[in-house]
């Protein structure tokens, strides 16, 4: 399997790109298993009778794995190349899956297209308020009527922060030579993460805080 083209990235993806490119063979190592919010979520969901699925910002492609085994075909997409060069490794074989190098905001599938999503993750990455709501309407467009998502963002309820309100930060990936590649995130606070998802085209079933993440059970 070799990533197919999308689009090309919006220009604030290009320093999200180079960063997972630059990290991507050590980061796909250390995520190693699915969330258990990700498979308390599919879970949920019918066993078999799905048609598509998608899982936006897939990395490694440790929750599309999952996903996979629920729809006839799954859709992962991530900005980044070089990490979906380490899925191919992953689920390269399956013949359900396919990889696309895509932006959150800009995913090369039909309105109406998927009937379970994944955004894990991913949201936080993305400066600027604009773009993060663009990213979730787009998630929007391509669920199809029933369809359902599950979304995710660092938190300011995680330990290491001791903020109450969303602020932008810098996190630091270090790699096995000690080379530092700063990582652009945008902390959630939960209120700040409802009113985003209030503004956005997704409709909410539930949000909820765990292991330091805001989560939000989504419908197009």
């Amino acid at each position: 399997m070799t990533p197919g083209d999308s689009p090309a990235p919006a220009a604030g993806s290009e320093a999200v790109r180079h960063t997972y490119d630059r990290i991507a063979d050590h980061f796909a190592r250390t995520r190693a298993h699915p969330w258990p919010e990700v498979e308390s979520f599919l879970a949920d969901r019918p066993a078999n009778g799905l048609g598509t699925g998608v899982d936006v910002g897939c990395g490694n492609g440790r929750h599309l794995e999952p996903l996979a085994d629920l729809v006839d075909r799954a859709v992962g997409a991530d900005v980044s190349r070089a990490v979906l060069w380490t899925a191919v490794d992953r689920v390269g074989d399956r013949e359900d899956v396919t990889l696309l190098q895509a932006d959150a905001g800009r995913l090369p599938l039909a309105t109406d297209t998927a009937e379970l999503g994944l955004y894990v993750a991913t949201l936080h990455h993305l400066p600027g308020r604009e773009r993060r709501l663009s990213s979730l309407d787009e998630l929007a467009r391509v669920l199809g009527a029933d369809g359902r998502a599950l979304v995710s963002a660092w938190s300011t309820t995680h330990d290491r922060f001791d903020r109450t309100e969303g602020f932008d930060t810098t996190v630091d990936w270090t790699l096995p030579d000690g080379e530092r590649v700063g990582r652009f995130y945008h902390v959630y606070d939960p209120a700040e993460f409802e009113r985003d998802l209030a503004d956005s085209a997704l409709g909410v079933e539930r949000t909820f805080v765990s292991s330091g993440n805001c989560y939000a059970r989504v419908s197009g």
